[in-house]
């Protein structure tokens, strides 16, 4: 498929989608957020990559969906109507997809924000299990600004990165975090010099890449499995993720590498 609105390149493991409207912040019209569906779904099927990076291109992340076409976000040949509308149903219909489907890729998933990462762009930047940031970098729960609630996941995640006091201020007062509190919050992994993002952010997509994939697959799915339950059930997910870790061929090879001290050499399988 020939995207219009992003990039996916895929090298050494790495795959590298890239949002590609940096005429508008990124923002995320319906074609957009299909496209980067099919590129999601097209990373995972292949199974050639082991890591899925994703930045904007330009000087930001993410402005959010893409309001200029109306009906927030939604693209003039979406099928959605026009005037009046269902404001949840593009949620149903692409955004929501698109969260899902990142949440459950089997393989490690980093997000590069440089600048802007607001409302839905802010969802979609907190998702990464890793997420690094430039320090001009900051994010936005913009929705309270035009009248609306946070969505694509904001409710979920935020809390749980940054606590529910600050979620909830971020949410109801609408103003930008900078990347510094972020980290500072917790919300994100690091923070790095505007030009040194993409170069960190590869050279620990690469490491990465070069990990257990399976049993990153397994961390992934048991945090986000165990957030919400009481330690009797976690404890049986991690039973659960452990014995199918145990089963892999990167084991073995961990176990013999450590024995033999040297490096491990795994395949992802």
């Amino acid at each position: 498929m020939a995207y219009e609105h992003i990039l996916l390149e895929e090298q050494d493991g790495i795959a590298t989608l890239t949002i590609n409207r940096p005429q508008v912040l990124n923002g995320l019209s319906t074609h957009t957020v299909a496209e980067m569906i099919h590129a999601v779904d097209s990373v995972r099927d292949r199974g050639t990559a082991r890591v899925l990076l994703m930045t904007g291109a330009g000087r930001g992340f993410s402005s959010g969906a893409d309001l200029s076409g109306g009906n927030a976000g939604a693209a003039p040949d979406s099928g959605l109507p026009s005037g009046p509308m269902d404001a949840g149903k593009v949620l149903e219909t692409h955004f929501n997809p698109l969260l899902e489907r990142l949440m459950d890729l089997p393989l490690p998933f980093v997000t590069a924000v440089n600048g802007p990462a607001a409302g839905a762009g802010a969802s979609i930047a907190l998702a990464g299990d890793i997420v690094i940031a430039a320090r001009s970098a900051y994010f936005l729960q913009a929705f309270v600004n035009i009248g609306l609630v946070p969505d694509v996941g904001s409710t979920w995640i935020l809390p749980r990165l940054a606590g529910r006091a600050r979620a909830q201020a971020m949410m109801m007062l609408g103003e930008k975090v900078p990347a510094a509190q972020a980290l500072d919050w917790g919300m994100i992994y690091k923070v790095v010099d505007d030009d040194a993002l993409m170069t960190e952010a590869h050279a620990l997509a690469a490491r990465l890449a070069k990990g257990p994939t399976r049993a990153y697959a397994l961390i992934r799915q048991g945090l986000r499995q165990c957030l919400d339950k009481p330690l009797s059930e976690g404890l049986m997910v991690e039973r659960r993720n452990q014995r199918l870790a145990g089963l892999t061929e990167d084991f073995a090879e961990g176990v013999t590498a450590f024995l033999q001290k040297r490096p491990a050499n795994f395949k992802g399988r």
